[in-house]
């Protein structure tokens, strides 16, 4: 999907409102991990994390071959938003891709080797936009001065590690340049949301889960790594507001 299309769906999606833990079901583990008994929701720790959509201009045989994974149009949505206009005519053109930024984890951290957005913890007096922001200049060293929060998706309870993680999508008009913090970060990768939507990145794995056994795990298989878990859920909402059904539409 080209970055303007993306944009726009996105603009419209969220003022026709969020589709919510419907969504992010549809690629949640099973069974899914719940908060334990007894649990203090005082306790819980905000996460925020930014989903940053920026262009990338891809070759003419790349961008055939993808023309025929585009989703359906929307439907009873309001009319065209124009900050989502202003946002798609600042720096691209029709052959430009969106993609997304994702992390794959430093191997010493903890749950390392696994596919994550940029984000952390959120400190005293941040707000979630301004943690997401902040987290992935750390990270990644993304220069936020050129980035445009668009809005928030529906925050996601990650009870393996206490947390409640607020996803920020922003975009920025230009491919960003980006370097991985030594210690954090193993390696960035961009990742195409058309390659996204090709049912054929779809998959079911089964792993063994400390405290829940043998579990059925959806997600995506792309760039040569599996993005599962609380990434692939906050994706599948994402994917939503562009007109996505769910692995079992396809």
């Amino acid at each position: 999907m080209t970055f303007r299309d993306v944009i726009r769906r996105v603009d419209r999606g969220l003022a026709a409102g969020l589709p919510g833990p419907d969504a992010q079901a549809r690629l949640a583990p099973v069974p899914r991990r719940e908060w334990p008994t007894g649990h203090n929701p005082a306790r819980v720790r905000n996460a925020a994390a930014l989903l940053l959509i920026f262009p990338k201009t891809i070759d003419a045989e790349t961008a055939e071959n993808k023309a025929a994974l585009r989703v359906p149009p929307f439907t009873r949505l309001p009319s065209r938003s124009s900050r989502g206009e202003e946002r798609a005519k600042a720096g691209s053109t029709s052959s430009e891709e969106a993609h997304i930024v994702l992390t794959v984890r430093a191997d010493a951290l903890r749950h390392g080797g696994q596919v994550s957005l940029p984000g952390g913890v959120v400190d005293p007096g941040e707000t979630f936009e301004q943690a997401a922001l902040r987290e992935a200049h750390e990270e990644i060293a993304l220069d936020t001065a050129g980035v445009s929060v668009i809005g928030a998706l529906t925050p996601i309870d990650i009870p393996v590690s206490g947390f409640r993680l607020h996803p920020i999508v922003a975009a920025t008009v230009m491919r960003p340049a980006l370097t991985p913090s030594d210690g954090e970060v193993a390696r960035i990768l961009e990742v195409s949301i058309g390659d996204l939507l090709n049912p054929a990145s779809f998959a079911h794995t089964r792993r063994e889960r400390r405290g829940l056994g043998l579990s059925s795990i959806p997600g995506f298989h792309v760039a040569g790594v599996e993005i599962w878990g609380a990434t692939a859920m906050v994706l599948s909402e994402f994917l939503a507001l562009l007109g996505w059904l769910g692995p079992s539409s396809e």
